[in-house]
This record gives C-alpha cells, sequence and structure tokens, in this order.
C-alpha cells in the first residue's frame, strides 16, 4: 500500500476544498460533506457511508482506533494524513479527535423509504438551529421512528453541526428533504396520518391515537409549523404545560411526542 500523503501547509487546496463544506453553498455545489469525529464515523461507516477521503492526524489517534482507518483504506478511501495545525483548520469541535472525513451526500427520495404497515415518522419542517435538528435525529432513533422528513429545510440534514449534534444518527435513521407540499401528498397517498403539534391542539398528546401510520410534525423554534401543515393535518396535538411560558423547544417536545406514540404501540402489542 502506497504511503499516504501528507499535509502540513494550512494553504493547501485539498484542505481549502474540504473546508468550502462547511458552507451551505459549498455541500450544494459539490454534493458532498464533511464528516468529523471518530464516533460520527464509525457509526457512519457501519450504516454503509464509504468516505472519499480521511483526514487523520496521527498525533491525536487513538491506538484502538487504528482498524477503522485501515479499513477505509482497503475500500479505496484516500487517506490523507495531516498535522495539528492542519486539523485544528479542519475541525469544526473544539478538541478535535483527529478524524474528518469527505463523503458524498446520501441521496435520498420519498419514493426510497421502505415501511411496514405502522411505520412511525418524524416531520421537521423549516428549523433553523443545526443543534435542534441534531436533536431530533438523535430523539428519532432512540425512540425507533422510520424516518425523518425534513421539509422547506432552513438547515440541511448534512450541515456539519447537525452530523456532530446528531451523534452520527443522521446516518443511521433515513433522512428525506424535501418540500412540506410534496411531503404531504406524500404521506395521504400512502394512508400515513399527519399529527401536527401545536400549542393550539384541539387534544393533549396523551388523548391522541398516534398508533398505526403516523407522521409526527413539529416547525420552526419562533413560529412553529406552516399554515399548510396545519390546514392539511389530520389532527393538532398539545403538550400540555403548567408554567408560564412554552419552556420546551422543538425537539424536547418532538422527544415527548415519539415517546408517547412508541408507549401506545408498545400498550396495543406492537
Amino acid at each position: 500500500m502506497p504511503a499516504p500523503l501528507n499535509i502540513s501547509s494550512l494553504q493547501n487546496p485539498r484542505i481549502k476544498a474540504a473546508i468550502r463544506l462547511r458552507e451551505r453553498r459549498g455541500r450544494q455545489n459539490s454534493g458532498r460533506m464533511l464528516v468529523e469525529g471518530f464516533d460520527e464515523l464509525s457509526l457512519a461507516w457501519e450504516c454503509g457511508l464509504r468516505p472519499l477521503e480521511l483526514f487523520i492526524c496521527p498525533e491525536l489517534v487513538r491506538v484502538e482506533q487504528a482498524p477503522l482507518r485501515l479499513e477505509m483504506e482497503q475500500v479505496g478511501t484516500e487517506v490523507i494524513e495531516v498535522s495539528r495545525a492542519v486539523m485544528a483548520k479542519l475541525a469544526y469541535r473544539e478538541n478535535p479527535d483527529g478524524w474528518v472525513a469527505v463523503a458524498e451526500i446520501p441521496a435520498r427520495r420519498l419514493g426510497d423509504l421502505r415501511l411496514g404497515p405502522s411505520p412511525l415518522l418524524v416531520i421537521a419542517e423549516a428549523l433553523e438551529k443545526p443543534g435542534n435538528l441534531g436533536a431530533i435525529l438523535r430523539s428519532a432513533d432512540a425512540a425507533g421512528a422510520d424516518a425523518v422528513i425534513v421539509c422547506d429545510r432552513t438547515t440541511d440534514a448534512y450541515n456539519p453541526n447537525v452530523v456532530r449534534s446528531s451523534k452520527g444518527t443522521v446516518f443511521q435513521v433515513p433522512v428525506v428533504e424535501t418540500g412540506s407540499a410534496e411531503a404531504i401528498a406524500w404521506l395521504k397517498e400512502h394512508g400515513i396520518r399527519i399529527v401536527a403539534a401545536t400549542p393550539a391542539g384541539e387534544k393533549a398528546h396523551w388523548e391522541a391515537d398516534l398508533r398505526g401510520g403516523v407522521a409526527i410534525a413539529v416547525g420552526t423554534e419562533k413560529e412553529g409549523l406552516s399554515a399548510l401543515m396545519l390546514q392539511e393535518a389530520d389532527l393538532c396535538v398539545a403538550i400540555p404545560m403548567r408554567g408560564r411560558v412554552n419552556s420546551l423547544n422543538v425537539a424536547q417536545a418532538l422527544t415527548v411526542l415519539v415517546y408517547e406514540a412508541q408507549r401506545q404501540r408498545q400498550g396495543s402489542g406492537r
């Protein structure tokens, strides 16, 4: 196996090209994304992601992590060793662990989803904060949701901060990015009910029937769901709160809802 390329210059074109993937325009123009962190890359690898390039800082990599590098090399990932300074430039977190990869953005459409007879889906509409979308992906994975549909995106699902805050679950849970109108039409065609989370919901979330094919929809941090999503929803539910303010953020609210859906499904024997 040939010796890996070694880069110590911050001005190297390969480094500059990778850094451009931090920006949405860079990802859109190239169809590529950044994945940082050994744990995130390990999960992505287990889920079938095959990086095109792996930037690795030997000084930071632990001995027990070496097998992942070897596995990537064996399938054709180009491994590029970099200095600490270059890794600090590439990384988008403090105290990087020495692993940053470039990979193609997964291309998945609604028609690619393979669902069972009673799927539990999540709709995240026009979320603005990558951290909230990442937290929603973690909750969807933890609760066993079948897919997350990102509608009318403000932040894209493969923003490096979404990948980081999702702990890599963006590769575990099937994610589709589409428009709200397209998602609504597809859900209705497949007989999947839309349950909209809104403070104006007519039922408390535990009073709603969340069994069967259901898509739980949450909206922007400030304005909530769009008028279209609320109009087309089969049911609007609220999470009752006893405080003086609506203190749950969108990711926390989604977590409450998906776990209630799973509680009901387990209680019905599913």
